[in-house]
């Protein structure tokens, strides 16, 4: 880039200190996040709760292994998306699409009856949702030059917009679902989605050309070859499914099997390919720590949506001053703190500069604080139903949203940093892979969890995240010396 543009691109801070074409990735997000969280927080109980009462009535276990499954191929499909990037399309364009599939999906769940609207529409959202976080992040990061260390502040901010849209979709759809029905629930994340839709298709002429690039085009001779591989991608799942090899019950499970083989395929081919050189591949091998811990914390943090939901619809005293507040609401606390803390920990990178921890760092005690979250279930263990303090669970999510912010918005801002040229979309989708998997454990994990005796289970998961945590500071220098210069 000439001296004149990254001039150019460094003096302008009209949104808040930030490039101004951040705000139109910024309002895309944010309503991707009202409609995503928006439905998944009233997913599980639609699923687990009576006919009677609306659901579906699956068993907990059944129902947690499905948000689970699910949450993880939102993350899983971030490959496709970041591929068709990468090779085809270009990261905006993708962006683009993915938005209108989103809203096909809330569509099908909102008007569908049933387990078809619950299969169309989830198949649609983790396509659509994958799709466009790996490229909404892949273009916030070409608002940017690589020595601009405006880079993680606006990140954060980023990161701000997805948890204001967090925040208000599940306490709305809750609203809807508790008053009205799941479906007018569903039905609200869809409207949300499509304004979303709406307000992008606007401002994305205003993004940079950097955003429509293709970074390592597909010769268009081997259109016909990717055509038939999607075909056989279709049938390979398709089949499996209608002869009862996939079914409800196991779905979490071969979601983690297919995760690792896609991580482990994924750092094959671009650790072996010859369009990178030396320092990018050791910068991505200094990546893949940061990939282990990001699993380690997202397992935990993830099961807001799966062990959290079902403890705050059987142990958690929801009641308000003699108003019960919906479950869903539980699942807005996060990003209350998010909404708080983000523009706090954005002013601290700011001010420290060059003098912030560093990436590492920041990962390992994301880790260690997150596996105290868990300990700190542990003095309500063994309660009765609405034993648990509101209060409590407020407190335990205040130490979730510190943990996130040291892992989540760093490292969507370190990958793009430690990426290749050539696998730029692809290396952000590597690390969605990260979510994914621990996503789908997330789910995996809630046949584990016994009401009747939780010391176990939040006391392992804790040490675990926490012994992760000690282990990569203590690898530290290493891992920096791989990132060849990237902190």
């Amino acid at each position: 880039m000439a001296t004149s543009d990254t001039t150019a691109e460094k003096s302008d801070t009209r949104f808040f200190g930030q490039p101004w074409a951040l705000v139109h990735i910024f309002g895309v997000e944010m309503w991707e996040r009202f409609s995503f969280y928006g439905m998944q927080g009233i997913l599980l109980i639609y699923l687990y709760f009576s006919v009677t009462e609306g659901g579906l009535g699956l068993s907990q276990a059944v129902a947690g292994g499905i948000v689970g499954a699910y949450g993880g191929s939102v993350y899983l499909s971030t490959i496709l998306g970041a591929w068709i990037a990468d090779r085809m399309l270009g990261s905006e364009r993708v962006l683009f699409l993915s938005a209108i599939v989103i809203v096909a999906g809330h569509v099908a769940l909102a008007l569908l009856p049933g387990f078809i609207g619950v299969g169309v529409g989830l198949v649609l959202v983790a396509l659509g949702s994958g799709g466009l976080k790996a490229n909404a992040t892949s273009v916030v990061g070409t608002l940017y030059s690589a020595d601009d260390t405006r880079r993680d502040a606006g990140f954060s901010l980023f990161y701000l917009g997805i948890n204001l849209g967090a925040f208000m979709g599940p306490i709305l759809t809750g609203i809807l679902q508790s008053t009205l029905g799941f479906h007018y629930g569903f039905g609200l994340a869809a409207i949300g989605m499509t304004l979303g839709l709406v307000q992008y298709s606007f401002g994305r002429k205003a993004l940079p050309d950097e955003a429509r690039r293709v970074p390592n085009p597909l010769p268009s001779s081997r259109y016909p070859l990717v055509a038939i591989i999607a075909v056989a991608a279709v049938a390979l799942i398709a089949v499996p499914v209608l002869v009862g090899v996939v079914r409800a019950d196991n779905l979490a499970s071969i979601v983690i099997i297919g995760t690792i083989v896609a991580t482990v395929a994924y750092f094959a081919v671009i650790l072996s390919s010859r369009r990178i050189d030396g320092t990018e591949r050791s910068r991505v091998w200094g990546f893949l720590p940061l990939f282990v811990t990001s699993v380690a914390f997202w397992s935990l943090y993830q099961q807001q949506f799966t062990v959290l939901t079902v403890y705050s619809d059987e142990r958690l005293d929801r009641n308000i001053f003699g108003f019960e507040m919906p479950v869903s609401w539980v699942q807005s606390i996060n990003p209350v703190f998010i909404i708080i803390l983000s523009g706090v920990f954005a002013a601290i990178w700011t001010r420290l500069g060059r003098r912030q921890p560093s990436t590492p760092v920041k990962f390992a005690l994301g880790a260690i604080i997150m596996g105290a979250a868990f300990l700190l279930f542990l003095p309500f263990a063994g309660g009765g139903a609405n034993s648990t303090p509101l209060i409590a669970i407020i407190g335990i999510l205040f130490v979730f949203t510190v943990a996130e912010l040291l892992i989540s918005p760093v490292g969507l801002s370190v990958t793009t940093k430690l990426a290749p040229k050539v696998f730029h979309t692809q290396m952000v989708a590597l690390f969605f892979l990260s979510i994914a998997l621990g996503t789908a454990i997330s789910g995996w994990l809630v046949q584990f969890y016994d009401p009747k005796n939780e010391v176990p289970y939040f006391s392992i998961l804790g040490a675990i995240a926490i012994v992760v945590g000690l282990g990569l500071l203590v690898a530290v220098k290493p891992v920096l010396r791989l990132m060849k210069g990237v902190s």
